[in-house]
């Protein structure tokens, strides 16, 4: 008993000592998170783990649809104009600013005999699968037939998407209601995501030059069932473990009463900015990269290197608990975030000096590292802002803050990424194939290095903005539990 008065008087002694030091950076001190404000709700491995292959699922398909190779495929493959490949990916995110609200409203409206989240990773995820097939089926049709079909079925895939990934990220409100907790689910979703985009960065393309024979086209039909199957897999394997453990009430709100949430709700607004521009930059790179070596640095060969580097992000985004049981959680969002940015600047320095493939590759690698940190961090902290705008207005809405705020902004700055880069190639004279003239180089090279660098900047503005509200979090979470406790 004596001992476990001392050692609480010394933590405490110490944490006013790191506190008092560190504030002045706008952290957090160690203190706020020797003592937790409320009982943690600690999870078992298996609900970790199961959350982690959710994602690892997801992103067997998902890399097809909005990652880096989609673009190269429309274009190289499938023999789209970069014009017209960059407004079907425009097009989708307009569908986007339709079908995310939509899901949300849904989501927070269907309850079933499992839950509020988990049953609908047992019913999309065949359906995600098989459309992320179909977008790289790739039939013989005339190229009027060829913009439709891929319209059509990236479309589709991309509204499912939306359908089977906003839950991954809402039911973190259900799994624990302990904001390090849930910063520790986060740390290891990100560890399914990223072993679930190796899984295809470091083999799709070897395995699609296999099976293609040369034929990449044929390669990639032949590909993606396979990647589909394990997508499928990994859903399921996920809604057999994972339980809601924290039960919502079902209320009988109106559909457009649930936009109440976002009265007030600055935390959310914070959240949704940043991301669309995180993603925008990140996406941009990805899109880019392939071109990028193979017509600037006549390295197509390390393609799936590069691609495979994202793996490197685990690093940061394992050290993510840690990093937010010392500091907060905006520093390790605002450090990934400007890691970001001076790994863009690296990169301008390899181009600068000649095309420097070592400067260039680190800036590379750089970059990837702190996106593991500003990652991570929004998809936790949306739970957060779904418990401040109950706090703020009453209403819960987890569906739509996280249907809007997590997979609008991926999916819009998956699109806007994609098209953006796409557009400035085709006015500058990009043509499939064949060597490039000066202001087609000069216009990837811009969209390699400056275009991901201006929006990081622009994602990194509102952010310093969020820590007087990660302040509030122990109070909003005491007051809602004794609000649900009086019901």
């Amino acid at each position: 008993m004596v001992s476990e008065i001392c050692r609480t008087s010394w933590n405490a002694s110490l944490s006013k000592i790191i506190g008092k030091n560190l504030k002045r950076f706008g952290w957090r001190g160690g203190a706020a998170r020797f003592i937790h404000p409320h009982p943690v709700n600690k999870t078992s491995y298996t609900t970790r783990v199961s959350y982690a292959s959710l994602d690892f699922g997801g992103q067997l398909v998902f890399q097809f649809i909005i990652g880096g190779y989609i673009g190269k495929f429309f274009t190289d493959v499938y023999g789209l104009t970069a014009g017209t490949a960059a407004t079907i990916l425009l097009v989708a995110r307009w569908v986007d600013a339709v079908d995310a609200p939509v899901w949300g409203i849904i989501f927070d409206k269907v309850h079933s005999r499992f839950g509020k989240h988990r049953h609908w990773f047992l019913w999309l995820c065949v359906p995600f699968a098989l459309f992320g097939v179909l977008t790289y089926l790739a039939p013989d049709l005339s190229y009027h037939a060829k913009v439709i079909y891929a319209a059509v079925t990236y479309i589709i895939s991309s509204v499912i998407y939306t359908g089977i990934n906003t839950p991954v990220t809402s039911i973190l409100t259900a799994l624990t209601t302990d904001p390090q907790e849930r910063i520790t689910l986060m740390s290891w979703r990100m560890f399914g995501s990223k072993f679930g985009a190796l899984a295809v960065n470091l083999f799709a393309l070897k395995l699609v030059d296999y099976f293609g024979h040369g034929n990449d086209r044929v390669g990639f039909q032949r590909v993606l069932p396979i990647y589909a199957v394990g997508c499928v897999a990994l859903f399921l394997f996920g809604f057999w473990n994972l339980k809601e453990v924290v039960v919502e009430e079902k209320r009988h709100q109106p559909i457009l009463g649930t936009f109440g949430a976002l009265k007030g709700n600055w935390p959310w607004f914070i959240i949704f900015l940043s991301s669309l521009f995180f993603w925008i930059a990140f996406i941009t790179r990805y899109t880019v990269v392939p071109y990028f070596l193979q017509y600037n640095l006549h390295r197509k060969d390390l393609t799936s290197l590069a691609f495979s580097l994202d793996a490197v992000s685990l690093a940061t985004a394992l050290l993510l608990p840690w990093f937010c049981k010392w500091f907060s959680k905006t520093a390790a969002w605002g450090w990934g975030l400007s890691v970001m940015i001076l790994g863009q600047l690296v990169t301008y320095a390899g181009v600068a000096g000649g095309n420097s493939i070592t400067l260039i590759m680190t800036g590379w690698v750089i970059g990837l590292l702190g996106s593991g940190m500003a990652m991570a961090v929004p998809f936790s902290i949306l739970s957060d802002s779904v418990d401040y705008g109950e706090w703020k207005t009453g209403i819960r809405a987890a569906g739509l803050l996280t249907a809007v705020g997590a997979a609008f902004c991926l999916k819009a700055g998956a699109g806007l990424g994609g098209a953006i880069p796409l557009w400035i190639m085709s006015t500058s004279g990009y043509v499939a194939n064949a060597e490039q003239p000066a202001s087609s180089l000069k216009a990837i090279a811009f969209s390699f290095v400056w275009l991901p660098a201006i929006c990081l900047v622009v994602s990194l503005i509102p952010v310093l903005f969020y820590r007087k509200f990660e302040r509030l979090e122990p109070q909003i979470q005491a007051e809602l539990d004794a609000r649900r406790a009086v019901k």
